[in-house]
């Protein structure tokens, strides 16, 4: 019991401090975007309450929910009977709760997810336009093309399905949700948070030079080649 409180209060303070990165690399407005985080070895994940401005984070107001979005306020100790309570009642997960949670259930390997609205990758989501590979840092973060999702509404497990059937043929941890915006994943929240920035990043740049002429394309085996240094030797 101990190790699992122990997990949730590191991972409320750290989904709470990664969405400050979220306004510090300007990929969000007013309270939209979240970033979510799953309990290792348990069910469980941690997710930003909805409707509440960034400034006003903090751990103890990050929602506790099972992997179908419904929130869990307390834990039972089997031990002595004891039940320990963190949640505000007061508070709601942020709308964006059943995709995260379909993501942990179907993707095992993931441990964080981040949603944001950045403005030139959400461009691209509104043209329904993949985000062709043409930097070599596509080449190292994405492994190729950054794809579109299906067009889908938030309430229930639609945008999640989107998400995994679209990442399963990909390398890429991003994913244009048409109409929508960019979702993200990682092995942890910061992981999924970093390939948001990137993916931002990417979105401008390949805009930009767009507006000068047509990119030039990179070899698929050299972007292959870019994708297997960086992933396996690069920085270790």
């Amino acid at each position: 019991m101990s190790t699992l409180l122990d997990s949730i209060a590191r991972l409320r303070s750290e989904v709470c401090s990664l969405h400050a990165e979220l306004t510090r690399y300007q990929l969000v407005v007013w309270t939209a975007g979240n970033v979510s985080a799953r309990v290792p070895g348990y069910d469980l994940m941690v997710i930003k309450p909805s409707g509440v401005s960034y400034d006003e984070l903090t751990p103890e107001l990050m929602v506790v929910t099972d992997l179908f979005g419904a929130p869990v306020s307390s834990l039972s100790s089997g031990a002595d009977g004891a039940t320990v309570e963190w949640a505000n009642p007061d508070l709601t997960p942020s709308s964006d709760t059943a995709a995260h949670a379909y993501v942990y259930r179907h993707m095992p390997d993931v441990g964080g997810v981040v949603h944001t609205h950045s403005t030139y990758a959400t461009a691209w989501a509104a043209r329904g336009e993949p985000i062709p590979c043409v930097l070599t840092m596509m080449g190292d973060e994405f492994g190729g093309t950054i794809p579109v999702g299906p067009f889908a509404l938030i309430g229930d497990d639609s945008i999640g399905r989107g998400i995994v059937d679209t990442l399963a043929q990909s390398t890429s941890p991003a994913v244009l949700m048409q109409n929508h915006g960019p979702f993200t994943v990682g092995k942890d929240a910061r992981s999924a948070v970093k390939a948001a920035v990137m993916c931002e990043e990417v979105a401008r740049t390949v805009h930009i030079s767009r507006q000068l002429g047509e990119p030039l394309p990179i070899d698929a085996a050299q972007i292959d080649s870019l994708y297997a240094r960086y992933q396996n030797v690069y920085g270790r």
